[in-house]
C-alpha cells in the first residue's frame, strides 16, 4: 500500500505543478488589474497574516478603513484568505507579488516634525 501512496503522491504533485503554470497568467492578470497602485500593492504585500490592521495602515499611512475595505474586496477576488486571530479575522495574502514579476513598493519615510528637529539642534 505504501507503494501505491508514494505513486498517488507523485501523481498529485506533477498534476498541481501543472495547475500552477495553466493558471500562473490568468493570476497575474488578475493581480495587475486588482493592485492598480502603488498603495494597493504595498497594503496587499503587507497582508501577510502577521501583519494587523492598525500596523498595515500606519505603516501603508491610509486609514484603517481602507485596509479593510480592501481586504474585503480581495477576499471576494480570491486574492487573500481570512484567518482568525485573537482579535477577530485579518486577512493574508495568497500569492507573492515577487512571483509574479509584479514590483511591490517600499514604504515611505515619515516625515519629522521640523519644530522638534530645529528645537534639537539649538540645544
Amino acid at each position: 500500500m505504501s507503494a501505491q501512496m508514494d505513486e498517488l503522491i507523485g501523481i498529485m504533485r506533477e498534476m498541481l505543478k501543472w495547475t500552477k503554470f495553466a493558471g500562473a497568467k490568468e493570476v497575474r492578470n488578475v493581480l495587475t488589474a486588482t493592485l492598480d497602485s502603488e498603495q494597493k500593492r504595498l497594503i496587499y504585500n503587507l497582508s501577510d497574516g502577521n501583519n494587523g490592521l492598525v500596523q498595515i495602515a500606519q505603516t501603508a499611512d491610509v486609514n484603517t478603513e481602507t485596509v479593510r475595505r480592501y481586504w474585503l474586496y480581495w477576499s471576494r477576488q480570491g486574492i487573500v484568505d481570512a484567518i482568525k486571530v485573537q482579535g477577530g479575522q485579518r486577512y493574508k495574502k495568497s500569492f507573492d507579488l515577487e512571483d509574479f514579476g509584479i514590483p511591490v513598493p517600499q514604504p515611505k519615510a515619515k516625515k519629522q516634525n521640523t519644530d522638534e528637529s530645529t528645537q534639537e539642534v539649538s540645544k
